[in-house]
């Protein structure tokens, strides 16, 4: 149960701590969040709120969309996200989620995308699997290799490692370390690498995973 921010991977660059290490880290512009509909266990079961980032026209959103930001006097957003929360009551609708409110003292956080898809691959792209021999007469460069036996059982087990489509994929990285926060820019630089290609949206949470 851990608010977060949606921001906008930038692309990366560099910095230098005071030592003159140069760190490599990861831009992301982090979007101004409103407050869209407050959940309690009393009205929906559990304990979350719903937020609104980028404004979108109207001709971009369903009818429920529109019908649901008119019902509470809101402009229009592109992208809603919930976030479980414990206290719902805290919050009220139209109100604005601040980065510092949100990333205030974080050393770690977890950063979720959508990874960059790749399209149908090969195992050995796919899942690193190892070629074949290159000379010598053969003519198992790339291929799969079998994927069962026959007689029993006599059909491919579920999760067998195939070709088929990469990327594209929900992914999550955690315990990543918050070099810098540039308040009055609303920009967040994370030390390394986060999912998904340039002009996407994350979402950032405070760690739930337990580091030393």
């Amino acid at each position: 149960m851990t608010l977060g921010v949606i921001g906008t991977k930038l692309g990366m660059t560099q910095i230098y701590d005071e030592t003159g290490l140069c760190i490599p880290v990861t831009v992301v512009a982090v979007e101004k969040a409103v407050v869209t509909q407050v959940k309690t266990k009393e009205t929906d079961g559990y304990e979350a709120i719903q937020v609104g980032v980028v404004s979108a026209k109207e001709k971009h959103l369903t009818k429920a969309q529109i019908g649901h930001f008119k019902k509470n006097n809101l402009e229009n957003f592109r992208h809603l996200q919930e976030f479980r929360v414990e206290d719902a009551s805290k919050f009220e609708v139209g109100q604005t989620i601040s980065l510092e409110e949100v990333l205030a003292n974080v050393q770690k956080v977890d950063v979720t995308g959508r990874s960059i898809g790749k399209g149908f691959q090969g195992t050995v792209k796919r899942h690193n699997f190892s070629r074949g021999p290159m000379g010598h007469g053969s003519k198992n460069h790339r291929a799969p290799g079998s994927i069962g036996a026959g007689t029993t059982p006599s059909r491919v087990v579920k999760g067998k490692r195939m070709a088929g489509n990469m990327g594209n994929e929900k992914v999550t990285v955690t315990k990543l370390t918050v070099a810098k926060v540039i308040a009055d820019k609303n920009l967040l630089l994370i030390k390394g690498a986060i999912p998904g290609p340039e002009g996407k949206l994350v979402t950032v949470k405070p760690t739930r995973t337990k580091w030393n």
